[in-house]
């Protein structure tokens, strides 16, 4: 869960930190101090690995990351740095999340204003929000629950949720994603849903007993589903929940 105790921050020191995080990541590594960015970083085929938050600090840029994609990241890393100036570390800093009044030194979660702020310091944890009605309200996607190793970053909002340049060049995985990128309309995709009732995570959406997606983070009457856009409708069934698609 991207809210909880449970994250890890990598600490990237170097002369090459920069230019050899801007061949890997999705998003423009900016140059700009303590500026929150959103991004990623894919397999060569495009599948995504994990998401994460990078904060550049005077000699170093901070990673922060879910601990469930520790080791991932951490391999990934090591794999590219190759005879790069580069020295990647563990960070003693912490992660505390809130949604009311920023305290000093908080940075704005740069995905949507509903998901408030991160405040990087000597505290881990949040302040009680209840952060699967925040992001289900915003129809944002969380590691490890809509994203997978199946997924793809731009059938899961990441241009909406500022995670993604297509300005910025080279990086591991553009050419797949450049490629959907220009497609006429994605076929599939992560949409918020409409749920009367509730079923299971990753209960099968039907329509006439045909698959079309699968139901995902749930919270008053809303839910996070992956589709087919052309099959989906405003009739369909998640075990005994009623799903539906109303898109704008």
């Amino acid at each position: 869960m991207p809210y909880t105790r449970d994250r890890h921050i990598f600490e990237i020191r170097g002369h090459d930190r920069a230019g050899f995080l801007q061949g890997l990541v999705t998003n423009d590594v900016s140059p700009t101090p303590k500026t929150l960015t959103y991004s990623a970083i894919l397999t060569p085929q495009g599948k995504f690995v994990t998401d994460f938050f990078l904060l550049q600090d005077d000699e170093v840029i901070y990673m922060d990351v879910a601990g469930s994609a520790v080791s991932a990241l951490a391999t990934r890393l090591n794999m590219y740095k190759l005879r790069a100036d580069v020295t990647i570390g563990d960070s003693s800093l912490k992660v505390f999340c809130g949604t009311g009044p920023a305290p000093q030194d908080a940075v704005s979660d740069p995905r949507d204003p509903t998901l408030g702020w991160r405040l990087y310091g000597d505290h881990a944890g949040n302040d009680g929000s209840d952060w699967t009605a925040l992001r289900v309200a915003a129809c944002i996607p969380a590691v490890t629950i809509e994203l997978t190793g199946d997924s793809y970053i731009l059938e899961n909002g990441f241009e909406r949720l500022h995670g993604v340049d297509f300005k910025k060049g080279c990086y591991v995985g553009q050419e797949i994603t450049a490629r959907m990128k220009h497609k006429a309309t994605l076929r599939k995709g992560l949409a918020q849903v409409r749920v009367d009732g509730h079923a299971p995570f990753g209960t099968d959406i039907v329509v006439q007993g045909k698959n079309v997606g699968a139901l995902y983070s749930q919270s008053g009457g809303l839910g996070l589903a992956y589709l087919r856009f052309d099959r989906a409708t405003d009739q369909m069934q998640a075990g005994s929940a009623r799903v539906r698609y109303e898109p704008d």
